[in-house]
């Protein structure tokens, strides 16, 4: 992937709920000092500032480095939807391991309840969302396209938000903690038919970070992360039938990623899925190669995909009970990576995990899966 081997030295990200009484700024720079002091570095060492954000308007990097004493750095500003702070990781892996840079700070950042609340807003004038084909719509073809084709019921989904707050029951930064049973899941609010409230994620404020490097010298071995790959794909256009019960553009992106870093599914221990619905991880199992297509539900049921199974997935709770502030999901869901590769996770760790991996996507468009896919794998 690079010249330069890249190394993520240093992780943090704040508490996830709404905090309509801070700036956004301030949940920022809270991630953003955790993990430079995370990595045992000075702030003089980071050489620039790479900043993913959907909503909060321009020159957000600039704003938070201006306020961490960080002003005058490079600073480079990733809005890609919910895959925006994946997006500004890719980045920054590109520029160290292409030497431009050695050592640089990633931040993610959301602050979804300065929009008031309800679905956020999108483009109006896509000809898809004016037909009303909002995220939950969509979600909601998916889940009655999977179900169509390889059977089950709207129950059997309703399992992944089960193991979700189960998982996030180990995680403090977790929005949601308390654990759910199936009948709950189903009679909660209903969203879009088949979907109910608690298999949809909830919007969320909060912030991550991660300190990247080449330098060889910078971290220590025992709680450095290498970056095996990076990749970004983004939607093919086509017009007419669309298989809903697919998502092509992240098969393109993991394969990449996957060869990138000379290994298969088989070798991943534990991953973060991009779970905005209860029926996308489902999908992104098969899509990732965890399971063959078709077997996603039964991979849930057995508990392959939970803290013991063969492949953890989604170890502190997912978008689902985590919650989802869109810049700032790419970037924790490598923060919890780099804790289960430390074996930092505590309650949630998974035994043994060497390989990781984390998988994000971003928006819809008309004629188009989703607008972008970012993958990283990671190693000790």
């Amino acid at each position: 992937m690079t010249s330069s081997p890249v190394r993520i030295i240093g992780a943090a990200q704040t508490d996830f709920g709404k905090f309509r009484d801070r700036s956004l700024e301030s949940i920022a720079i809270e991630a953003g000092i955790a993990a430079v002091r995370d990595a045992g570095v000075d702030r003089t060492d980071l050489q620039a500032l790479f900043c993913g954000n959907a909503y909060a308007g321009s020159l957000v990097g600039q704003r938070i480095s201006k306020e961490m004493g960080l002003d005058g750095l490079p600073v480079f500003n990733h809005e890609n939807a919910c895959a925006s702070g994946a997006s500004a990781l890719a980045h920054a892996c590109l520029a160290v391991g292409a030497g431009q840079f050695t050592t640089v700070l990633v931040l993610g950042v959301e602050q979804l309840s300065a929009l008031g609340g309800g679905l956020l807003p999108i483009g109006e004038d896509d000809p898809e969302i004016a037909a009303g084909l909002t995220m939950p719509a969509a979600y909601a073809m998916r889940t009655e396209s999977y179900l169509s084709r390889f059977g089950g019921k709207p129950e059997d989904i309703a399992q992944v938000a089960v193991k979700s707050r189960r998982q996030a029951g180990g995680n403090p930064r977790a929005q949601y903690r308390t654990p759910v049973t199936v009948d709950e899941v189903m009679e909660s609010r209903l969203i879009a038919d088949p979907i109910t409230l608690l298999q949809m994620c909830p919007n969320a404020d909060g912030a991550a970070a991660l300190v990247v490097t080449s330098d060889p010298a910078a971290g220590g071995d025992d709680r450095s992360v290498q970056v095996l790959s990076s990749v970004v794909a983004s939607g093919q256009f086509f017009q007419g039938w669309r298989d809903m019960a697919w998502p092509d553009i992240t098969l393109r992106a993991v394969e990449e990623a996957y060869d990138q870093a000379g290994v298969t599914a088989a070798d991943v221990d534990v991953v973060e899925v991009h779970d905005a619905a209860a029926i996308g991880e489902i999908m992104y199992y098969e899509a990732l190669g965890l399971c063959e297509r078709g077997e996603g539900m039964s991979f849930v049921f057995s508990q392959e995909s939970s803290l013991a199974g063969r492949t953890a997935v989604n170890t502190g709770g997912g978008l689902l009970s985590r919650g989802h502030p869109l810049g700032a999901t790419g970037v924790v869901q490598v923060v919890e990576l780099v804790a289960q590769l430390r074996g930092e996770t505590g309650a949630n760790q998974v035994s043994g995990a060497e390989v990781a991996l984390a998988h994000c996507t971003g928006g819809g468009i008309w004629g188009v899966d989703n607008g972008a896919c970012a993958v990283h794998v990671l190693g000790r």
